[in-house]
């Protein structure tokens, strides 16, 4: 029991107390700001939102983006803030963090040459930000993968794909991107029909099905602007192929042109437009024999009889 009494009376109890107490102040304040300050990145994503809606700007657009930017901010703020009271804590306990600031420069700097990797994935995202080339909710390829921009952190970049895949780019590795859905999207079709028809008629019969489908209460507001049908495009094996373009609002051109295809589909058949199925021609020259089909033989025994 002395022993005890002696180890415990190595401890200035009050001085341990105080720090204690200091420590705890300190990460009930960092818990604080990163409440207040995510509460303050909240309260300036809405108020653009809000903003961008007055302007009659695209809101959806503008959403995207500043959820992106907020939640990197967020991020920011919470290593930050992390950072700051590792530092005082370290120095309430006696550690002296002069020299260790010190040291972890020269530290960093030769992590940074076998980090030299993560150091280019987080620049490329940063760029990748603040050039508004991506943001979470866009459709976009990267390398080659498409799929829909789940989030986007300062080293990597997440798609999930139309099956669910998850793919996962270190920003760095980012070589070519295509941005699908970037302020507006657009469905491009190629309709075939028979060689028979008339051009000038089909033309119009697209322009009629584009018009009544932006006077649609659902695909209207979807649609930018008016369908605009290039004309005959190719004289293909057999039909003769129109292409065309809708505009759209971001990520609504597959279900605009889905829309626009089955209406096209019913205004043919009302219209007795044929659109053919693909068939071939095979000619064997002048003197291969003909093949006589199984009708044809029928035909002529019963002529004989």
């Amino acid at each position: 029991m002395e022993g005890v009494n002696e180890f415990l009376a190595l401890f200035q109890w009050k001085a341990l107390v105080i720090t204690m107490l200091r420590i705890g102040l300190v990460i009930g304040l960092a818990l604080v700001g990163i409440a207040v300050a995510r509460r303050f990145i909240n309260r300036l994503e809405r108020h653009l939102v809000e903003r961008s809606k007055a302007r009659g700007e695209a809101v959806e657009e503008f959403e995207k983006r500043t959820y992106t930017v907020a939640r990197l901010l967020r991020q920011g703020v919470v290593i930050l803030i992390w950072v700051v009271v590792a530092l005082v804590v370290l120095r309430d306990v006696g550690v002296e963090i002069g020299p260790l600031l010190a040291s972890a420069g020269i530290v960093g700097l030769a992590v940074g040459f076998g980090a030299q990797n993560l150091v280019r994935d987080v620049i490329s995202g940063f760029f990748l930000i603040i050039e508004d080339q991506i943001r979470v909710g866009d459709i976009a390829i990267i390398n080659g993968t498409g799929g829909l921009v789940e989030s986007m952190n300062f080293r990597t970049t997440v798609l999930r794909d139309l099956s669910g895949v998850v793919h996962i780019f270190p920003n760095g590795t980012i070589t070519t991107l295509s941005n699908m859905t970037h302020d507006w999207s657009a469905h491009i079709f190629d309709i075939g029909v028979a060689y028979k028809e008339d051009v000038d008629r089909v033309i119009e019969l697209l322009k009629g099905v584009g018009a009544t489908l932006r006077e649609d209460d659902y695909f209207g507001p979807l649609i930018i602007e008016d369908i605009e049908v290039f004309g005959l495009d190719q004289f293909a094996d057999s039909a003769l192929v129109f292409k065309g373009r809708i505009k759209t609002r971001p990520i609504k051109q597959w279900e605009v042109g889905r829309e626009f295809k089955r209406r096209v589909k019913q205004t043919f058949d009302k219209e007795g437009i044929e659109i053919p199925f693909p068939h071939r021609s095979i000619y064997f020259g002048e003197a291969s024999k003909p093949f006589v089909t199984r009708v044809e033989a029928e035909t002529a025994a019963l002529s004989k009889e």
